[in-house]
């Protein structure tokens, strides 16, 4: 008998509780707002979404050689985080007031690099002066 009343009692309050998931993600139902992707003939291009969560993203650049680009979401602190970014020859370079920066380059180093500059290696197959240039102009920003 004892056995009968725990089964039925246990039954009684599976049915009466309403079976919920382990883990409710908000974000699993967010919705594309608005969807944009350009590709022109001459290697330009642009895209952009934007979400129902409060994701956005755009970017334009060119094939492979360069582009600029912002995103922005909300973190799960609520706070609207805001990221721009470029991305060319000199790599990629976010930005955003939530983004720690690196401190500036030491005069020495700058200097040095301007003196290899200045009497670049006559037989290092390897050296390249474009790429110093922009290590310079990268360290000095």
């Amino acid at each position: 008998m004892f056995k009968l009343v725990l089964a039925s009692s246990l039954v009684a309050m599976c049915l009466a509780s309403p079976i919920a998931p382990l883990h409710q993600n908000p974000e699993a139902s967010a919705q594309i707002l608005a969807y944009e992707n350009v590709l022109h003939d001459d290697g330009h291009y642009n895209w952009g979404y934007q979400t129902s969560n409060g994701i956005a993203a755009h970017e334009e650049g060119l094939g492979a050689h360069q582009a600029n680009g912002v995103f922005s979401y909300t973190g799960p602190d609520g706070v609207q985080y805001r990221v721009q970014y470029v991305a060319d020859e000199n790599g990629f370079r976010p930005e955003g007031a939530h983004l720690p920066t690196p401190p500036p380059t030491p005069d020495h180093v700058i200097k040095s690099l301007e003196q290899i500059r200045a009497n670049p290696p006559k037989y290092q197959k390897d050296f390249s002066l474009e790429a110093l240039d922009a290590t310079i102009r990268r360290l000095k920003n």
